[in-house]
């Protein structure tokens, strides 16, 4: 049949009376639509017509028609409405690009409406509006005070002006304003892609619904559930979540009918594919805590739950009685592996809670009147410790009635648990694990086994600067203690005690508390260590900023696991804080208490350090303000904040306010949207210092997010505000953000590494550094290596510490830059003309590129994904020492020890190997740098005549004549030498390395050859090697590591850091690893600290073999000549003198 060429006719039959004419004209135009469809829009009004005709009884092939001429028409609103109307007429399953186009308009509709209904009427108490801040900002410009719309609103010059497109990443965080006054109640209203309001009555909306639920089963019978899961998520409809998740899990039990092995593998898949998508996609708090309520109370459901996804899930939701109950509930059952799986959890609990939380968990935990006796426990309020629930079953409900953690009811007082002796040793070791005990003793074990640094590194970092100088001797102390961190090896100490008396002031405040950094976690050595340099309650003795170290070096050593391991600890750091005078000492407590009791949220640490405030010393003061946020990290209290903010307001003190700031911003931590009203009011304040602290909290609530109006603000302070130090810090502040998608920042921050700004520069290269942070990643050096001849040299300072900080544990197997850049880092070193402040970040480089001992990276996140909160504001912290030096410790916080250890059913370390798909080369360490001699000067050879040569043969040829007997002979041939690169190797290859060498340098030379040889290594290796327990494992090494079938096999996939193994043989004699670390010394019960510094005092004069810390008391106590106060030197005595007259009077 020839095709229509015109549709005039068949538009004539639409206005005849005729029924049939009219059905008849409506298919023919339906079918040749794609070609006539330019004539057709000319008549679309009578189409529209009887689309809405009620009598009329194809009025969906009207409406379907109508749908496919807009859509034509590129009027994609309309086209969705009436291809609604259309019905059934509408096929799912044609597949065509108008079907496509319309399926896809609608999902978006949908997933519009169904979050602007969440948004308007919230579903629980995590989507109320946080609490406000009754303390008044500064007003904006117009004349209100800010508020979270502010944040939530485009800015210029980086607004978006269009939709967002579909992507949940780049959507608005925040649905259009509710407006109750629209049409169908206000539900009926969504953002169109041209901008303006799109409103649908009732019948499209059930259309709307009906295509929806047609395209949800359609997915459900192909298997394809994820993208049902990926709508729901996005449209925030948990309802459709959890029927997704469901269906799948019966579908799986029809289809497993019959079959034995019934393990309802695919929800377990989907749960944990809802996981990723809700911790790493998802940016909006409240929807995060919804879906992980949500995904819980699914886990509670499947009769062998996942228990890694549940305790992922509450230690974000803070529900401690959660965690306390199904620890329970594994304990109480028989077999090894329920017990293994306990003390994983507990490992993955303290690697990822709080002190607060890991606290509340180990008070819920039955306790036998023993451990009740000697080890009392309190919770965060001070109140007794209350007792556990009854004996838990396998069929217990793992949700309590209650899910609030906070509510009474799960609190409350119940009867004493009955616990067998068997239980009562596996409570002991759960609360060490939770404590934090086994963690860091196993670590240390780790770090001293497998300790690698190079000290030849540092002592040619100390032989390039001049100790005389403050900075550089600080730069010298920062490399050692980054390079030593945690491995308690203090040798360059000990060897170097000449150049360590340079140290004075605050140099040797930092030079005490390097000790804590490299004694971090020997909890039985190094307090011991420190107590010659602790202050006493008798008279003073010794520097006060080598006492003021002690404190902030004790502190360091019990980071993050002070309230409840070491409670002897904060309570001694608190005393001697309270009772100090001097400011120094007061700094040096101020810091190890906010350290020791990180995220405690004490109300009576936070009251000490408050006293301390309202003194108005600005050298305390600035330490007192940061210890305030230790203490208060991540609770958000509102109280605390008032009373910072007032404060800041009243002292007159640019220290103070500026730690106050960062204080500010540590109590917001990863509260995302309850600090949108904090943010704006410090960012509205006139005064610079406020600003910066308004940035740094906006990077530490939305730190590991990702959130677009979170980068969108930080991008337009960036080049929009008057001061350099908030510039600075909001370019920084991007790679907190976004260190979870590192591969998108080198893109977003290369314009900005070019500014003309200096500050701007710096920014971006400290951006790069922390997002990229040991990834080795190429786009992040290729805008660092131009940043290293920067003619600005604070700016070469933030390059050099950024490569640093993306190049830890990359080897030039990994990255074959690593080389090039070590080579940078000791000519800039070794640079006499290089600036102070080029060499200040050189050194740190030097030392962060090899930290501890070369087994550690810069852990911002967990092993098992979550945000490694000690990290981040170790990170975060370490920022600051653009303002004081004392700060850079904090960066040992954020080290992360690379391994995996495994321990056995009794916290045991047996000796087994586990398997690494690669070639040894790959991830092996880096070689150490070879020391070279000085060499001396060659001479120049003398110019030699043709003259005098022939007149020395003359004589040489006469005077053998002379002698009797004598003979000519042939000179000795001399042996050419032979290189080490050149043994071995056969004439072939020694003849192309000297075709290759001709026009080269000997430098060059040098490398080729090691190129060379190490070409031939990676050719000889074979792929796939054995590991011993306790090995180094490089997070890119992970996907490698397999575990051979044996006696022992892991309870979880391998994740790094510490693993249970479950033992087939546990009957078997088993074979341990020699541990080399010291075992830590029980003190007696009823000795405190101060008994132990007497002790230390007197047991100094009697000691002949100490360590470097030891050796080093005299040095670092010695008062400085220079210090107010000190002990003035002895006058001369008085000269007699006797002159030649009174002699012969005599």
């Amino acid at each position: 049949m020839v095709g229509l060429t015109s549709a005039a006719g068949l538009l004539g039959f639409l206005s005849e009376p005729d029924l049939s004419l009219r059905v008849f004209a409506l298919k023919r135009l339906d079918a040749n639509v794609d070609l006539l469809w330019t004539e057709i829009a000319a008549s679309i009004g009578q189409i529209e017509a009887l689309s809405e005709d009620t009598e009329f009884p194809e009025r969906e092939l009207a409406s379907l028609l109508a749908a496919k001429v807009y859509y034509h028409l590129q009027e994609y609103n309309e086209s969705m409405q009436f291809a609604l109307g259309a019905g059934k007429l509408f096929d799912l399953e044609q597949g065509g690009e108008f079907e496509e186009t319309i399926i896809s308009k609608c999902v978006d509709t949908y997933i519009a409406l169904s979050a602007l209904q969440r948004h308007t009427t919230p579903a629980n108490a995590s989507n109320q509006p946080p609490s406000q801040l009754t303390t008044a900002f500064p007003h904006n410009s117009e004349g209100v005070a800010s508020t979270s719309a502010s944040l939530a609103s485009p800015i210029t010059p980086f607004s978006q002006s269009t939709l967002p497109s579909k992507s949940l990443l780049s959507r608005q965080d925040t649905p259009s304003t509710w407006d109750p006054s629209l049409p169908k109640n206000g539900t009926a209203v969504a953002a169109s892609s041209q901008g303006f309001p799109l409103v649908l009555d009732i019948t499209v909306k059930k259309n709307l619904q009906a295509i929806v639920e047609r395209l949800f089963e359609k997915c459900f019978r192909e298997g394809r559930y994820r993208q049902v899961i990926g709508i729901a998520i996005e449209a925030k409809n948990l309802s459709v979540l959890r029927r997704a998740i469901q269906r799948a899990s019966d579908d799986e039990k029809k289809e497993s009918r019959g079959r034995s092995d019934n393990t309802h593998t695919r929800a377990e898949e989907l749960v944990e594919y809802v996981l990723e998508i809700c911790m790493g996609v998802v940016q909006e708090r409240g929807l995060r805590s919804d879906i992980l309520s949500l995904v819980l109370d699914l886990l509670n459901e499947i009769p062998t739950p996942d228990y890694f996804a549940i305790a992922k899930c509450v230690v974000y939701l803070d529900q401690h009685s959660l965690a306390s109950k199904m620890l329970r509930q594994l304990v109480n059952k028989p077999d090894s592996r329920s017990l293994a799986t306990a003390y994983q959890i507990c490992f993955d609990l303290y690697d990822n809670g709080s002190q607060e939380f890991l606290s509340k968990v180990a008070d819920d935990l039955p306790k036998p009147p023993a451990v009740d006796r000697h080890h009392p426990q309190t919770d965060a309020s001070g109140a007794a410790t209350r007792e556990s629930d009854e004996d838990a079953k396998e069929t217990d409900s793992l949700l309590p009635t209650h899910s609030s953690s906070g509510d009474p009811a799960a609190s409350a007082t119940i009867p004493r648990e009955k616990i067998t002796d068997k239980q009562q040793k596996v409570y002991f070791l759960i609360r060490s694990i939770l404590r934090g005990a086994q963690s860091v003793a196993v670590h240390r074990e780790f770090l001293v086994r497998n300790n690698r640094t190079d000290i030849s590194i540092l002592n040619k970092v100390r032989d390039s600067v001049e100790a005389r100088n403050s900075i550089f001797h600080s730069a010298v102390t920062f490399c050692n203690a980054f390079m030593n961190v945690g491995t308690t090896n203090d040798q360059f100490i000990r060897q170097n005690l000449e150049w360590l008396g340079k140290a004075v002031n605050w140099s040797k405040f930092s030079a005490t508390a390097a000790l804590g950094v490299i004694h971090k976690g020997n909890v039985g050595q190094g307090q011991k260590l420190l107590e010659p340099y602790l202050p006493r309650d008798a008279v003073a003795a010794g520097s006060v900023y080598s006492q003021g170290g002690s404190l902030y070096a004790l502190g360091l050593i019990y980071a993050n696991q002070g309230t409840d391991s070491a409670p002897l600890v904060i309570s001694y750091l608190k005393e001697k804080f309270v009772k100090s005078t001097e400011e120094v000492i007061q700094h040096g407590g101020a810091l190890g208490l906010g350290v020791c009791g990180m995220a405690s949220g004490s109300d009576e640490i936070y009251e000490g350090l408050r006293k301390v405030l309202e003194t108005d010393s600005a050298i305390s003061g600035e330490a007192v303000g940061l210890s305030m946020g230790l203490v208060m990290l991540g609770t958000g209290n509102i109280k605390v904040l008032e009373d910072m903010i007032q404060y800041a307001h009243d002292t007159q003190h640019e220290k103070i306010v500026r730690g106050l700031a960062i204080g500010m911003a540590l109590i917001m931590y990863s509260r995302q949207e309850a600090a949108d009203e904090l943010i704006n009011g410090m960012l509205d304040d006139p005064d610079p210092v406020l600003r910066y602290g308004g940035i740094l909290t906006l990077a530490m609530a939305y730190c590991g997010t990702g959130s677009n109006k979170a980068v969108r603000k930080l991008l337009h302070v960036a080049v929009s505000d008057v001061s350099d130090d908030v510039r600075r810090i909001a370019v920084m502040s991007l790679g907190f953000i976004l260190f979870r998608k590192p591969s998108s920042v080198p893109r977003m921050v290369e314009l900005l590494s070019e500014s003309y700004n200096p500050h701007v520069r710096y920014g971006a290269a400290m951006a790069l550094g922390i997002s990229c942070a040991g990834t080795g990643l190429d786009e992040a050096i290729d805008l660092l290596e131009p940043m290293l001849k920067d003619p600005t040299d604070f700016v070469r300072q933030g390059a050099l510490i950024a490569l640093a900080l993306i190049l830890i544990q990359q080897n030039e197997a990994m990255n074959p830059k690593v080389t090039s850049v070590r080579k940078t880092f000791q000519r800039t070193i070794s640079d006499r003309h290089e600036d102070a402040m080029a060499k200040f970040g050189c050194a740190l480089a030097l030392g962060i590129i090899d930290a501890g001992g070369r087994n550690c990276t810069i852990g911002l996140q967990t092993q098992t994904g979550n945000l490694n909160m000690a990290g981040i504001v170790g990170m975060a912290v370490f920022t600051q020492y653009w303002y004081w030096f004392p700060f850079t410790h904090f960066l040992s916080l954020s080290f992360t020890p690379t391994s995996i250890i495994g321990l056995d059913h009794d916290l045991d370390i047996p000796a087994f190997k586990y398997h690494s798909a690669t070639r040894p080369s790959l991830f092996d360490y880096p070689p150490e740098q070879e020391a070279k001699t000085d060499e001396a000067p060659e001479k120049v050879a003398t110019a030699v005549l043709s003259t005098t040569a022939q007149a020395k043969r003359r004589a040489q040829k006469k005077e053998r004549l002379q002698r009797p007997g004598s003979m000519d002979v042939d000179p000795t041939p001399t042996t050419p030498k032979m290189t080490g690169a050149s043994l071995g190797d056969t004439e072939e290859d020694i003849q192309v390395a000297r075709e290759a060498g001709k026009d080269e340098k000997p430098d060059e030379k040098e490398d080729n050859l090691a190129a060379e040889s190490s070409k031939k290594k990676a050719e000889k290796e074979k792929v796939g090697y054995d590991m011993d327990n306790m090995s180094r494992v490089l997070p890119a090494q992970l996907k490698f590591i397999s575990f051979p079938e044996g006696r022992y096999t892991p309870v979880k996939k391998p994740t790094g850091g510490v693993i249970l193994l479950v033992d087939s043989q546990p009957n078997e004699a088993k074979t341990l690893l020699e541990l080399k670390s010291k075992a830590p010394e029980k003190a007696a019960a009823t000795e405190s600290p101060q008994d132990g510094i007497d002790a230390a005092y007197r047991e100094r004069q009697q000691n002949t073999e100490r360590s470097g810390a030891a050796d080093a008391v005299g040095v670092l106590t010695a008062i400085d000549e220079d210090v107010e106060g000190g002990e003035e030197a002895q006058l001369p005595k008085d000269f007699e003198y006797f002159s030649d007259g009174a002699i012969d009077e005599d």
